[in-house]
């Protein structure tokens, strides 16, 4: 006879998708187009972003982005995404997968070579140690890059109100940011696609939506 284990239909694989992008891009209003494009392919998605995730992660992220007088190192700053990022990928990510859920999340590690390396100019040799160290080997399976010129996005930034630590930096800072998630994309165009976010918004979905359609449609992914 076989055992109700031998019986059971397999787990489908979950799979881990990021949304990246700098300020003023668009990353929540495309990150409902992900949702609803896997809800119609019948695809249930768990939302998420970095930093927080978990409950101890958020006050981290509170702690991120607080504007304060103290100024804060570049590696305090590092470590403390890290400390988050940990306490994320071990308590909700991983935990979400193995049991064949997907995970969306609002930026990943992309985020921290863009701000805290080409941003803040920390080398970028230490933030892959230490994401080796804290994540070893784990990547997300599909990336978007919401793309948009720097003066483009702060103008939209402007115009939602108060800033966090990281609206507040200068131009330079954006554009290093953005010239280095460009870099990433074409250093790796299986996982990260480009999308124009300085289009109008409804061709930015409707690229979004291609986009995941067509990561959706690759061999094993839906398996």
């Amino acid at each position: 006879m076989m055992s109700a284990s031998e019986g059971a239909a397999p787990v489908r694989r979950g799979r881990f998708i990021t949304v990246e992008g700098g300020e003023g891009a668009g990353k929540s209003t495309q990150i409902d187009v992900v949702k609803r494009v896997l809800a119609e392919q019948g695809v249930v998605v768990l939302n998420t972003r970095e930093p927080g995730g978990t409950p101890l992660a958020e006050e981290i992220r509170s702690l991120l982005l607080a504007p304060r007088t103290e100024p804060v190192t570049d590696l305090a700053e590092l470590l403390l995404v890290f400390a988050a990022r940990v306490q994320h990928v071990e308590g909700f990510i991983k935990p979400a997968l193995e049991r064949g859920e997907w995970v969306l999340s609002d930026r990943f590690v992309d985020a921290t070579f863009a701000y805290q390396g080409a941003g803040r100019g920390v080398n970028s040799e230490l933030i892959d140690r230490l994401r080796q160290f804290v994540i070893p080997d784990f990547r997300p399976h599909f990336t978007l890059l919401l793309d948009i010129p720097v003066s483009r996005g702060m103008e939209r930034v402007g115009a939602r109100g108060a800033h966090d630590r990281f609206e507040r930096e200068e131009r330079g800072f954006h554009e290093r940011v953005r010239d280095c998630y460009l870099e990433i994309a074409s250093s790796e165009p299986d996982r990260m696609h480009l999308i124009d976010a300085s289009l109008p918004l409804a061709d930015v979905s409707l690229a979004v939506r291609q986009a995941v359609l067509g990561f959706l449609a690759r061999p094993g992914v839906l398996q």
